[in-house]
């Protein structure tokens, strides 16, 4: 995840929001014969900002305009992206439709907002498109049978860089954004990441997911278990996220795997493990130490140590098995949030991807590939 940087932070508009602002300029031009530049609309919280259109074609029954995506200062992979909307008059009677253009992406498994088969437009852009299109229709006295087809010329590789393969989503990217405002690293979009994957596992019946805090902690996980990729969840940081949406929406077993430092803060109870919103507690670690047996000169050694990873090393060297209290304590804390929602194990690595503790581990045992 990109860092934050100091200072005041410029909004954005999501992709939900440049969809519907270009959907505005192409349908009214089909009406009335021009195009509005640039092109005002109105968010779901009555904020009013203009696009200046890129593209602004039309034919016998069809319209096309679109713009640029500003996401602000926030590290969106779609930023500077170009969103295109076709409109062309439907069948009478036939209601507004949406379809999937080039570089947006279809459904394909259930558990997501719509079904599969649908174009990957969710439902408040949606909503937003159909409340440009009506108010149009009514100023014009036109028929609202309207067909809208959205495309972001380079989407499928953008898509490369999402979550939306896990999700089910193919061919391209996801129309996102309920406000229709970027807020700079609110991280929204990424723990929606996490429950839509949460509602695509239980749609699909998984009855064992896996999480981790990061690339290496995921493969070792996967390799333990022979996961396929649909069964991982993109928790990051966010472990506190998944967790919330889990106690509501429970899968019945979920594995948590992560490095020693970033699970050291989550079992002191830290539930948001970025370095930017929580840190380690080297002298509630000492008293972790001591717990362990481990001698006084190591719990100062800890107390002044630069890292987690120093204090996993010094603790290691006398034998001290610190990696198991913090899975403990780790695991502890993952119970606690659930409350009973799921079954849970935490799983620590090394920076080599190599297993160093395992707790909760109880009936997941079931789910290890059986030795050929």
């Amino acid at each position: 995840m990109a860092r934050k940087p100091e200072g005041p932070l410029r909004k954005g508009w999501t992709t939900g929001a440049c969809a519907t602002a270009a959907t505005r300029a192409a349908w009214q031009a089909l009406l009335s014969g021009d195009f509005p530049d640039p092109v005002t609309i109105t968010l779901p919280g009555g904020e009013t900002p203009s696009f200046k259109l890129i593209k602004a074609e039309k034919g016998d029954g069809w319209a096309r305009a679109s713009v640029i995506k500003d996401a602000g200062d926030d590290p969106d992979v779609t930023h500077g992206a170009e969103i295109i909307s076709t409109v062309r008059f439907g069948k009478p009677g036939s209601g507004i439709t949406f379809h999937a253009g080039d570089g947006v992406g279809t459904i394909t498994k259930p558990g997501l907002p719509l079904p599969p088969g649908e174009p990957a437009i969710n439902p408040k852009p949606r909503e937003m498109m159909v409340g440009q299109i009506e108010a149009l229709c009514d100023q014009y006295g036109a028929s609202p049978d309207v067909e809208i087809e959205i495309s972001i010329p380079g989407g499928a590789e953008i898509a490369t860089k999402t979550w939306n393969g896990r999700l089910g989503i193919v061919g391209g990217l996801s129309v996102l954004g309920t406000t229709g405002i970027v807020i700079p690293f609110s991280c929204s979009a990424w723990i929606h990441s996490i429950h839509r994957g949460i509602d695509v596992a239980r749609a699909t019946g998984r009855e064992h997911v896996a999480s981790a805090t990061g690339k290496t902690s995921e493969a070792a996980i996967r390799a333990f278990y022979g996961l396929p990729e649909e069964a991982i969840l993109d928790m990051g940081d966010f472990v506190g996220g998944m967790l919330k949406y889990l106690r509501k929406n429970p899968i019945a077993f979920v594995s948590i795997a992560g490095g020693f430092a970033k699970l050291v803060k989550f079992a002191q109870g830290h539930l948001d493990l970025h370095s930017s919103r929580s840190q380690v507690d080297f002298d509630r670690l000492a008293g972790t130490i001591a717990a362990c047996g481990g001698d006084e000169t190591l719990q100062d050694q800890c107390r002044t140590a630069n890292t987690a990873k120093q204090v996993l090393e010094l603790c290691q060297a006398a034998d001290v098995k610190i990696e198991d209290a913090i899975a403990r304590q780790a695991c502890e804390s993952a119970r606690a949030t659930l409350d009973g929602a799921s079954a849970v194990e935490v799983v620590i690595t090394d920076r080599n991807g190599t297993i160093i503790a395992r707790h909760g581990i109880g009936e997941f045992d079931q789910f290890r590939p059986v030795a050929s």
